[in-house]
């Protein structure tokens, strides 16, 4: 192996410089980095009571209740569809093989049948139902409560025990 003059290599540290520059080194990668903060929570109190106007809150559903009655009538119709398709499948599997073609000749008139029924009942059940709007007229002094619930979860399988602290 070759010797290398010493002009070509840059001066060494001694162990006593290379123990301090290794100190420093692992304590600035274990120094804690400041943190931002990410969130803010308003702690001023809020008044229990006051002159403050009550503020009307409508209910509005985001989906009607005929539109998710209908929707709970098609999957169920869907359902009955399958069972029905399956059961006959099997009671013909022993008497003569089963296409495609054969197994939709004898479900899909069923099938037909069952979604008109859901549609006649959507269709009775949407005539039957009135439309009132409900007006609330709110007067008086608004009182705020400013309480906290407490939903301990614990284990695999968790009840929900909702502890309301005042």
């Amino acid at each position: 192996m070759p010797d290398h003059d010493s002009a070509a290599w840059p001066p060494r540290m001694t162990d006593t410089e290379a123990v301090a520059e290794a100190r420093r080194i692992i304590e600035d990668a274990y120094r804690p980095v400041p943190q931002m903060p990410t969130a803010y929570r308003d702690t001023t109190p809020l008044p229990a009571y006051g002159p403050t106007p009550p503020v009307p809150q409508p209910d509005r559903r985001i989906v009607p209740a005929w539109a998710a009655g209908t929707a709970v009538a098609g999957i169920g119709v869907g359902a009955t569809c399958v069972g029905v398709g399956c059961g006959i499948w099997l009671a013909c599997q022993g008497f003569a093989a089963v296409t495609l073609t054969s197994v939709l000749f004898i479900t899909l008139p069923i099938a037909a049948v069952a979604a008109v029924a859901a549609a006649i009942g959507s269709a009775v059940r949407s005539v039957k139902a009135t439309h009132t709007e409900t007006h609330h007229h709110y007067a008086g002094p608004v009182r705020q409560e400013t309480n906290t619930i407490t939903a301990p979860a614990y284990g695999l399988i968790t009840r929900n025990r909702n502890e309301l602290h005042r």
